[in-house]
């Protein structure tokens, strides 16, 4: 999935160009479009075009999630940023892991295919979705409970949940799953088993986002980890477990 060398030029081209637009839009802080530019030139670079095109629509719809409602949100004190915009904080939280994995991919290409890569890739977006897309909408809905005790809290506070969130994050779940089979598909990329793919990765996604939220509550609210600490960890158990899947699914482990 290496881009050649033309391919290679256009596609970093491209990245930098939205990572401006981005910066521009005030959806990134200057010091986080720099950190996408570079984090994603390298995941078009190795991985190619199918894979960037999930992390650029993950990316769009994190901003358009992040904006809806953003004045109910500010009056209410959850609004992300001051204007909605994204830290470098945030942006490393959700890019290193992807990175990371299409590095891993790309230098140990009979050990960590392609197949494997898609489902894994897939699962880390997936989560980063169904996270944002429940905080984002569920916000809005009022009250939630709290995941350990199930005693009602304020919206926005860690830990908590609702169902009109948990719908909103098994949409951004199978959303980014769905759309990333029709990526590769397009793009005739070999990702063996496109049930696992669907399947799989929204599930590990999910679940992900059912982790933050525990997480959030035992540990970000005691100051033991930050709100990226805690979004790195779920979306590094999203992509353990979806690692876990595969490994069963086609190793017969």
């Amino acid at each position: 999935m290496v881009l050649s060398v033309v391919e290679s030029v256009i596609g970093v081209a491209v990245t930098v160009a939205l990572a401006a637009t981005a910066v521009w839009a005030e959806a990134f802080t200057a010091s986080a479009g720099v950190a996408a530019a570079v984090f994603a030139s390298v995941i078009v670079v190795l991985a190619g075009f199918p894979v960037f095109a999930i992390l650029v629509l993950f990316v769009v719809g994190s901003v358009l999630a992040t904006r809806y409602g953003f004045e109910q949100k500010r009056r209410a004190n959850v609004q992300e940023g001051t204007r909605g915009e994204r830290g470098v904080s945030n942006v490393l939280a959700h890019i290193l892991l992807p990175t990371a994995l299409v590095v891993g991919s790309a230098a140990l290409p009979g050990w960590f295919t392609v197949a494997d890569l898609a489902v894994v890739f897939t699962a880390a977006l997936a989560f980063g979705a169904a996270d944002t897309f429940a905080s984002e909408f569920g916000v809005l809905s009022g009250p939630a409970r709290s995941i350990l005790t199930w005693r009602p809290v304020p919206a926005g506070t860690n830990g908590g949940v609702s169902a009109v969130g948990e719908v909103w994050a098994a949409t951004g779940a199978f959303t980014t799953a769905g759309l990333a089979v029709l990526f590769f598909v397009a793009f005739s990329t070999p990702v063996g088993n496109v049930a696992l793919l669907l399947g799989g990765a929204a599930a590990a996604g999910f679940v992900g986002c059912q982790i933050d939220s525990v997480l959030g509550e035992s540990l970000e609210n005691r100051g033991e980890l930050t709100k990226h600490g805690t979004n790195f960890l779920s979306m590094l158990s999203s992509v353990g477990l979806a690692a876990v899947i595969v490994v069963v699914a086609t190793r017969g482990v």
